[in-house]
């Protein structure tokens, strides 16, 4: 999936606006590491970038910053919480973007939005797709983001790619998938998504290999 028309077909595959959040009662973790009570979801938004290089596309991550409070050093897509001043989840997840390595607005184009993924730590996430053609190099702010990487399209679409990341929380083993890339691990929620997006978007119909 190199040419242009192929990135064209996925959206018929992507959703044309994003899931509106439903009854709290009704959302089902991917795993659910302590009793949230009655806390209300967070809504959150994060950018799955197709970044044009050369002849191809590759998928831009961050590895956040080792001095953040949570999930410090962990990779994930550019993204954050969606701000009430936020018009929409493709608004809130391009303004992360920027604020985490200086991605234009003006470069990106919305293709569409896969279905939401709710998180064990009380999280919705609105995953947003999107063409970028980058003007200039991408840049981490030091203050949340400690590297920027990218990752072929092709490697994300390979079987091979992928394994299985196993972790122990309170006595309960927690599984997600695994992408090991250039001395990068992905790993839970962003591995997760990654593998979504490969099976459902990337993937066509019929296509298992």
């Amino acid at each position: 999936m190199s040419s242009e028309s192929d990135i064209r077909q996925i959206v018929t595959r992507l959703l044309p606006a994003a899931e509106p959040m439903p009854d709290a009662s009704d959302l089902i973790a991917d795993f659910v590491i302590s009793d949230l009570g009655d806390a209300v979801p967070v809504p959150a938004a994060v950018l799955i970038a197709l970044v044009k290089r050369g002849m191809g596309y590759n998928v831009l991550y961050t590895e956040r910053a080792t001095a953040l409070r949570k999930h410090s050093g962990q990779v994930a897509f550019p993204g954050g919480r969606i701000d009430p001043e936020d018009q929409d989840a493709a608004y809130a997840a391009l303004r992360e973007a920027n604020e985490e390595v200086a991605l234009h607005r003006d470069d990106a184009e919305i293709l569409g939005y896969m279905p939401y993924y709710y998180t064990g730590t009380n999280y919705f996430i609105t995953p947003v797709v999107a063409i970028v053609d980058p003007r200039a190099p991408f840049v981490p702010n030091p203050g949340e983001v400690d590297d920027v990487f990218e990752v072929p399209l092709e490697t994300l679409i390979d079987e091979k790619s992928y394994s299985t990341f196993r972790a122990v929380y309170r006595g309960r083993e927690r599984q997600s998938w695994q992408i090991d890339h250039d001395g990068h691990r992905i790993w839970g929620i962003t591995a997760n998504l990654t593998r979504r997006f490969r099976d459902s978007v990337l993937m066509e119909p019929h296509d298992e290999s």
